[in-house]
């Protein structure tokens, strides 16, 4: 099995409830300007992302305690890879198909519908999916920092864009392509999730307060088209 820098998203992104405190996250990624997106080479082959295989688990806590946690559909995508190094790549994530995993009955279902902001009246409280139905992950690099493998990208959440870096590890055979990202964690107020936040909502206490980070883990296949 041949080790490969696979330069993709995913999300992802995302949020929804959200994880733990600032000073316990995991592989916090740092949200910056947008960059210049990576053009293929035309020795690149084509690898298309099985939709079926692939998929992106949430998860978050409030600091009083207690947390939630859950899966996001990613929808379609590509990338490029000349020789063993992926050049470029687009992923689509379906924003509606927001799931908790942890609940169950009108439980579940409420929150779901919080998340996707399918409730009149709270429309933008988070993701407001019938606004912005899609997040997309376009890679701009991919960086060597620590010992672990960086993909940098461009994610494209309810119309905000920013760059983050994302840890993952690669594998290639045959034609196949397998992404995992170790957990990593994005701060959802970089992209105007504002529902909840204390450093947004300074008056905001107890129960009411939502963390800012949203804890992240991906796993994509990528089949050669």
């Amino acid at each position: 099995m041949k080790k490969v820098f696979l330069n993709m998203f995913v999300v992802a992104a995302l949020g929804m409830s959200v994880i733990s405190c600032k000073n316990e996250a995991k592989n916090e990624t740092e949200a910056k300007e947008a960059e210049e997106v990576v053009e293929a080479t035309e020795e690149a082959a084509v690898y298309s992302i099985s939709a079926d295989e692939s998929v992106i688990n949430w998860a978050g806590t409030k600091p009083v305690g207690g947390g939630h946690e859950g899966t996001i559909a990613v929808e379609s995508g590509e990338f490029s890879v000349a020789g063993e190094q992926i050049e470029s790549g687009k992923v689509t994530i379906d924003m509606k198909s927001i799931k908790a995993t942890d609940l169950e009955g009108d439980q579940k279902s409420n929150l779901e519908a919080h998340l996707m902001g399918t409730v009149e009246g709270k429309e933008g409280d988070f993701f407001n999916v019938q606004e912005y139905p899609k997040a997309t992950f376009e890679v701009t690099g991919v960086e060597e920092k620590d010992g672990k493998t960086w993909l940098k990208g461009n994610l494209t959440l309810k119309g905000n864009t920013k760059n983050v870096n994302i840890p993952v590890t690669t594998s290639m055979e045959e034609d196949r392509l397998v992404v995992t990202s170790e957990e990593f964690t994005i701060d959802r107020t970089d992209w105007d999730v504002n529902y909840g936040s204390k450093s947004v909502f300074d008056s905001l206490v107890g129960d009411n307060v939502i963390s800012d980070d949203i804890q992240l883990e991906i796993k994509v296949v990528a089949n050669k088209a």
